[in-house]
């Protein structure tokens, strides 16, 4: 049986067979069904979107009303009624899920509205990457119909009085269609699982049940549990416990650093795709193959804003000022790094998300994640970004035939001056030297800021090399174990304070 021989629901089947008009009307067409699906809610009703809805310029009357929000002031505002199980407060209805999103830069939880409008929303997006598979050249189709590993958040939810909460991908594993429960793996009883060491080792005993074609998740616990299946039935590849592995759906942090090491396990070459899927949406996924950015989803249950990210609209912490200039998709250039604000069938009204983007391709409206707008260097006016730190990355360690499958940055006081601290994983010999050599030498070819500042205020730059399993006990130390969370590229402030004392061994909270 495959996947997209099921019969799919007729709200589905019909979303999937909107004509491809261009993103602008898309993109507006979404905004007005996102304004009168809202308007009688306590939000709609202050920010007056009926009045939005009858201007000729929906977009532009959108931006002049309503203000921007950051989590913090979205939630004290608004969000925390709807904890409360108060209905119709930013969208009608009451909330029933939220998705716990946090940073290791945040001490506590995000509580992100989770709507089945929004979910209906992910579904659509999903299957129509899906039917973009059709057009993949010599990748064998009926991989689609085997075992998808899913290597997801618990779908055990906490519960609450009025709510319950949880990852996202446990959210949406729980809420799945019934004609996808026949290809999901682990199952639902591994699926419960809130350990993750227990949860990988229950996934390892029950690999040889199972024919997987797609493995989805975070490509570092992806590889370690890769790792853990060869080395439990002493294979020389991952292939050889499942042959018929094609396809690796992976998102949240960039892949590059860790191709290398992941494609040791392989015992053939597969197909990557690249999926943009945040807290909040189904932002964008990769439809074309060896496409180098993912399309932006713009006809869908997401209204898009782009700030430039720039000294004009954030400050040199990240901050974004309280007016900024906001972009709609048919305003952007090429080239250019903006922060995202959102606008979704959640309630999430022109939201900073915290990422930043570059379109590659504004008229296929095709991205790629270039960093978030708290994790950048710009000590002296370096204005490093993590895409600069990722290929840098990535082009050192081919350089050496190496893998790095984890890194950060900091910047430190050097005299009177700065420089740059390096900490990289590596479980191989390696020159620290040579390495953090060349990882200076390509920041400059691939910044030009970053090479003027080197010869100036930005004095040295400095390495240390850790093992991959000292990044992963920092994380577990934090509270921050799985799927969901990723080690930060750059480090500020009491985080950078409790590495550093982890590293001392000192204890941390």
């Amino acid at each position: 049986m495959a996947i997209l021989d099921i019969k799919l629901p007729n709200t589905i089947l019909k979303a999937l067979r909107l004509p491809q008009n261009n993103p602008r009307r898309q993109q507006l067409k979404v905004l007005r069904k996102l304004l009168r699906k809202a308007r009688f809610t306590e939000f709609g009703q202050q920010y007056r979107f009926d009045d939005i809805l009858a201007s000729k310029h929906p977009g532009k009357k959108f931006q002049e009303l309503v203000p921007t929000f950051n989590y913090n002031k979205i939630y004290n505002e608004w969000w925390h009624k709807t904890l409360e199980g108060k209905p119709d407060i930013c969208w009608p209805g009451k909330i029933r899920y939220y998705a716990l999103s946090s940073g290791t830069s945040e001490s506590a939880s995000k509580y992100i509205p989770i709507t089945n409008d929004l979910l209906r929303g992910n579904k659509i997006v999903m299957i129509k990457q899906l039917l973009s598979l059709r057009t993949y050249e010599g990748i064998p189709y009926s991989s689609i119909s085997k075992g998808w590993l899913t290597l997801a958040g618990s779908t055990e939810l906490q519960k609450a009085d009025h709510y319950f909460a949880g990852d996202l991908s446990g959210i949406t594993v729980k809420k799945a269609p019934f004609w996808f429960q026949p290809f999901y793996k682990p199952g639902k009883k591994i699926a419960k699982q809130k350990d993750w060491n227990k949860k990988l080792q229950e996934i390892v005993e029950k690999a040889p049940e199972w024919d997987i074609g797609f493995i989805v998740g975070v490509p570092a616990w992806v590889q370690m549990c890769m790792e853990m299946v060869i080395e439990r039935y002493k294979l020389n590849n991952i292939h050889e416990m499942w042959p018929n592995l094609d396809f690796f759906v992976h998102g949240g942090v960039s892949f590059e650093p860790y191709k290398k090491g992941f494609e040791k396990l392989l015992g053939k070459p597969i197909t990557y795709i690249e999926t943009y899927l945040a807290s909040e949406g189904f932002i964008a996924y990769q439809e074309r193959q060896h496409a180098s950015g993912m399309r932006l989803v713009t006809g869908e249950h997401i209204f898009l804003e782009f700030v430039p990210f720039d000294e004009k609209n954030f400050d040199a912490d990240g901050e974004m000022i309280p007016n900024p200039e906001a972009l709609m998709i048919h305003e952007v250039e090429e080239g250019k790094d903006y922060a995202l604000l959102i606008s979704t069938a959640a309630g999430t009204w022109r939201y900073l998300i915290g990422d930043t983007v570059r379109f590659v391709d504004k008229e296929r409206s095709e991205i790629i994640i270039t960093g978030r707008t708290k994790h950048f260097l710009s000590l002296v006016g370096e204005h490093l970004s993590v895409d600069n730190m990722n290929k840098a990355i990535q082009l050192a360690s081919e350089a050496l035939n190496i893998s790095i499958p984890e890194f950060t940055v900091a910047g430190v006081p050097h005299g009177n001056f700065f420089a740059h601290h390096w900490y990289v994983a590596c479980n191989a010999k390696v020159d620290k030297d040579k390495l953090v050599s060349l990882i200076d030498n390509k920041l400059k070819e691939l910044n030009d800021d970053y090479a003027v500042e080197r010869r100036s205020a930005l004095k040295d730059v400095m390495l240390t090399v850790l093992t991959e399993q000292q990044f992963l006990d920092f994380m577990k130390a934090k509270g921050k174990v799985g799927g969901q969370h990723k080690f930060p590229r750059v480090l500020k402030g009491s985080l950078l304070e409790d590495w550093q004392k982890f590293l001392d061994g000192k204890n941390i909270s």
